[in-house]
Parts: C-alpha cells; structure tokens; sequence
C-alpha cells in the first residue's frame, strides 16, 4: 500500500469547527464520488481535536501549532496512483479536488506527500 498525507491547515477566514465541517460533510461525500476515478482504496479524515490536553501535550514538547486535520488517501501502489492521474477521468477528479480545497484549505500551509507505510504494531 502506498499513501498521500496531507497535513492541513484552514483558510485564514475560517474557524476551526467551519473548517472541520465543511471537510466532513461537503468534501467528503465529493472524495467519495471521486474515489473510482481515482483508484482509492481508502480515505480517512483526522480532524484535531480542541481538548486541553493535546495543547498541553503540544507545549510540553515545544512543538509548533498544530494541523486543523490531517487527510489520509490509499493505493495498492504507486502504479496505481499513477495509472489514476494518467486518465482523463482521475486528472479530472483530482482538478474538482483541488478546486473545492482551495475553499477551506490554505495550500501554501499544507504540506503533502507519498508515503510507504511500515506498520509496527
């Protein structure tokens, strides 16, 4: 399995819970539709939590401030993500993606990247 983390950070207009909201109920249901055109086999929304102690368990360590949330999208490999994006149908999903996050999303702020999992427990 191969895997893009997106760690996100929201629009400077928007509040956490907006942004948390609109990623659950109006770009999840769009990744979903997406998800044939795409080859996923999963997506999973983690969306940050404002309890108390993950800021103080953030500060204790002196860590930065944290994402608003993290998406999580799987292949069965790299040759699957390409062969996705190769098609008109998965550029076209991944274009009406990139649309819609420029909506609650600031890009510039939200790194991403392929990753390879190694699980250990």
């Amino acid at each position: 399995m191969i895997k893009m983390i997106l760690c996100l950070h929201r629009r400077p207009d928007l509040s956490r819970e907006e942004f948390q909201r609109y990623w659950l109920e109006r770009h999840g249901p769009l990744v979903r539709a997406s998800a044939a055109a795409l080859g996923l086999r999963r997506y999973v929304q983690a969306h940050t939590s404002s309890h108390p102690l993950g800021e103080r368990m953030r500060r204790g360590r002196g860590a930065p401030e944290p994402f608003d949330g993290v998406a999580e999208l799987w292949w069965d490999g790299i040759e699957d993500l390409a062969a996705a994006m190769g098609t008109e149908a998965g550029r076209e999903a991944g274009r009406r993606l990139v649309e819609d996050e420029r909506r609650f999303i600031d890009l510039a702020r939200s790194p991403l990247w392929i990753a390879e999992e190694h699980v250990v427990v």
